[in-house]
């Protein structure tokens, strides 16, 4: 199969990134990221979740996120909606996406959400319904779909009809997230030919953390197999609250290297994000995740 022309990233580090650090960011630090990330050619930004502040912390002052960013022309501000209230919440903020989440595995799901697949699955319908009646687009998230830190390897014959649930639901795009990062790029393009047989590749993308350090290699067998949207985190921000040692998702100005280097247009300026990412990392008193920033900068 041949390579895409174009490659849209999510940029997932405003949310998935931030929301497991343990020092408290400010509001003003998380608009300031949102807008370096638009102004460096963003197209699909997460900015937020709605989810209790209690489960959460960093999530708190998502609304107020929302209120303050510079909304460009274009550009798709997203928020993480995991139930009825969530979703509410994020309406009256005046988003106009949200994501829910759902697991490839039992044991993720019970200890990350205290339910079981199908139950996970049945709590989207209100959500799916208002969303409808708002005319409010829903991305889905499928988590652990190559490992999964209670269970192990998960096979992608798990994964495939719970991307199909939602995608049935009515989600337009389901993400295939490798939340541990364990998975391998032979792995990868087994996942995306058996999930592919029940939801078009069109509709599918990938979200790769590096834990293993695979994850570039696992965005490059996803474009093998016809997929082209990937999400991604500036400066490689981020990892799994419930899933230990889980580094970070894969820097988004790696990815943007890589796709350079492969001729397929992202729309990002590469220095203006590398710039965002140095940015938020100086916040959080750490040097970034992406090597493409280190190797840049590097004196």
């Amino acid at each position: 199969m041949s390579l895409p022309e174009k490659v849209r990233l999510v940029e997932v580090g405003p949310r998935d990134g931030l929301q497991n650090e343990a020092q408290p960011i400010s509001v003003a630090d998380k608009v300031r990221l949102v807008d370096d990330l638009s102004e460096a050619g963003l197209a699909y930004i997460e900015v937020g979740s709605f989810v209790s502040p209690k489960w959460v912390p960093q999530m708190a002052g998502s609304s107020e996120v929302f209120a303050g960013i510079r909304q460009r022309e274009g550009v798709t501000y997203a928020a993480l909606a995991p139930n009825l209230r969530g979703f509410d919440d994020a309406l009256a903020a005046g988003v106009k996406e949200v994501a829910v989440f759902a697991a490839a595995s039992e044991s993720f799901s019970q200890r990350n959400i205290n339910c079981s697949i199908s139950e996970s699955l049945k709590r989207f319908e209100p959500i799916m319904e208002a969303a409808r009646k708002h005319d409010i687009r829903v991305r889905g998230y499928v988590s652990c779909v190559l490992g999964c830190p209670y269970e192990g390897t998960v096979r992608a014959e798990q994964v495939a009809p719970v991307a199909r649930a939602l995608q049935q639901m009515g989600c337009y795009e389901v993400s295939l997230g490798d939340t541990i990062g364990t998975g391998t790029a032979g792995d990868t393009r087994r996942l995306f030919e058996i999930v592919a047989a029940q939801v078009p590749r069109a509709q599918l993308a990938g979200h790769f953390h590096d834990t293993y350090g695979q994850a570039l290699a696992n965005v490059y067998a996803s474009l093998l197999e016809g997929i082209s949207v990937f999400d991604s985190s500036v400066a490689g921000l981020g990892g799994c609250p419930y899933a230990k040692g889980a580094t970070g998702n894969v820097a988004s100005e790696d990815v943007v290297y890589l796709m350079q280097g492969l001729g397929i247009d992202t729309g990002i300026d590469l220095d203006r994000l590398i710039a965002a990412g140095l940015r938020i990392s100086e916040v959080l008193g750490r040097t970034t995740g992406s090597r493409v920033a280190r190797a840049r900068t590097a004196h």
